[in-house]
């Protein structure tokens, strides 16, 4: 598979979509453990067993942002193309997964389910998969993302499906984070309308970009030699 074939490029445009997915989700999932963590009394029934273990819930906090912000930080490197951004998304995939299954597993034991966590996993799970099939040889040859290449319009999208997903993440994860008719989902509504507006604006800017400068490129008389002073 060559590496500048169409199907090589569709594959990078999945993976690193997928990628700044995880790493939003990972990144909002550890902020929304925050509830419970400084404040496992404070929902009735249902977060109150976590309070002997407020210090681990805290933890996973810390642990959640980080990964997330590793694995948006992989994303750019992906899209760059950089020597290291494979390995540092599987790297990221890898820690997420297993921080994530020790937060199920304690979430269960103490409180008798555990989602969203169980989201963020299963999420990070399967772009893990994905990932670990762009090495099979016939399809690395053609994806390699240390190689470089064109991948700004996969960059420009993701920051548009990001921020989507940002400024309707009150929604999709209502059913799991209201307590007593309270949507805590929202909590932080004013800053994440202010960060999903600002990734679909500059995601839209850099895909308008990336157009202007193919049509320029590709339109003679348009090009640098016969433009007008």
């Amino acid at each position: 598979m060559s590496h500048n074939s169409f199907f090589a490029k569709f594959l990078r445009f999945i993976g690193i979509v997928l990628m700044a997915l995880t790493g939003g989700f990972t990144l909002l999932g550890g902020i929304g453990t925050s509830c419970a963590a400084f404040n496992p009394t404070g929902f009735g029934e249902s977060m109150a067993p976590l309070a002997p273990f407020q210090w681990l819930y805290i933890l996973f906090v810390l642990m959640g942002v980080v990964i997330g912000v590793w694995g948006i930080w992989a994303t750019i490197k992906l899209v760059k193309g950089t020597s290291d951004s494979y390995k540092m998304s599987i790297q990221a995939l890898i820690t997420g997964v297993v921080i994530g299954f020790i937060h199920i597993y304690a979430s269960r034991a103490l409180r008798g389910r555990s989602m969203p966590v169980d989201a963020v996993v299963y999420t990070t799970i399967f772009t893990l998969v994905i990932f670990l099939l762009f090495r099979i040889p016939g399809i690395w040859q053609g994806v390699n993302f240390d190689k470089g290449g064109s991948n700004g319009t996969a960059g420009g999208a993701a920051a548009i499906i990001l921020g989507l997903f940002t400024l309707t993440v009150q929604h999709t994860m209502a059913s799991t984070h209201t307590w007593s008719g309270v949507n805590y989902a929202d909590t932080f509504n004013t800053a994440m309308m202010l960060i999903g507006s600002a990734l679909v604006l500059s995601g839209m800017g850099y895909l308008i970009r990336l157009i202007n400068i193919r049509i320029i490129g590709r339109t003679p008389f348009l090009s640098s030699q016969h433009r007008p002073l």
